[in-house]
């Protein structure tokens, strides 16, 4: 690992930008299947904006963090930020990081709390191609007023089969929080998913 690689750098303003992006975080969880702007690419990160800059604002030496590639120096680039550690095993993880989702995600493999403590599951963030160029889906639940019509693109066949289960699953489940450049999109465990019709 290089040294640029090692120190690449954190939010230009660390108290601001971080406040910047829980806000706008919390309110895409709040809100799902609209996305939110988190801010632009960091200099060196081999991440969107939105992901390198939701890490650096949620995680803390408290969280550890389950990555799908630990290439490019990412875990220790977040650990010198923030101290996060890495989780050796996904049900280890408070997040995880995606950044090849079409390599696939069992959502099943990752801590979904427990009935009495549903807060202690894995957030996983998805980065994605695209949150507006996929198969449409119409969203319902906490949060949409009605229907949310959301068409994230490239992800698995099999992933809304695996989101029915997480879904009913709750109070326990993960939550996730999809990203594409400067932009990120919640969808918490609390909303049903379904199929079009004639699609």
């Amino acid at each position: 690992m290089s040294g640029t690689q090692a120190l690449a750098a954190g939010l230009p303003d660390g108290v601001h930008d971080a406040q910047q992006a829980f806000r706008a975080v919390l309110d895409a969880l709040a809100r799902p299947g609209q996305s939110r702007v988190m801010g632009p690419a960091l200099p060196g990160v081999a991440l969107g904006g939105a992901m390198a800059r939701l890490l650096l604002s949620l995680c803390d030496d408290d969280t550890p963090v389950w990555w799908q590639r630990e290439d490019a120096g990412l875990p220790h680039w977040l650990r010198f930020h923030v101290g996060a550690p890495v989780a050796d095993v996904p049900a280890a993880a408070s997040f995880a990081v995606f950044t090849e989702i079409d390599r696939g995600v069992t959502l099943a493999d990752f801590a979904a709390g427990t009935a009495a403590a549903p807060e202690f599951s894995t957030t996983l963030l998805i980065e994605l191609p695209s949150l507006t160029d996929g198969p449409v889906l119409a969203w319902h639940g906490p949060g949409i007023q009605t229907v949310q019509h959301v068409g994230l693109q490239g992800l698995p066949a099999d992933f809304w089969t695996r989101w029915q289960a997480n879904h009913a699953a709750f109070p326990q489940g993960v939550d996730i929080i999809f990203t594409c450049g400067d932009r990120a999109l919640g969808l918490p465990r609390t909303t049903r998913v379904r199929r079009l019709e004639g699609v």
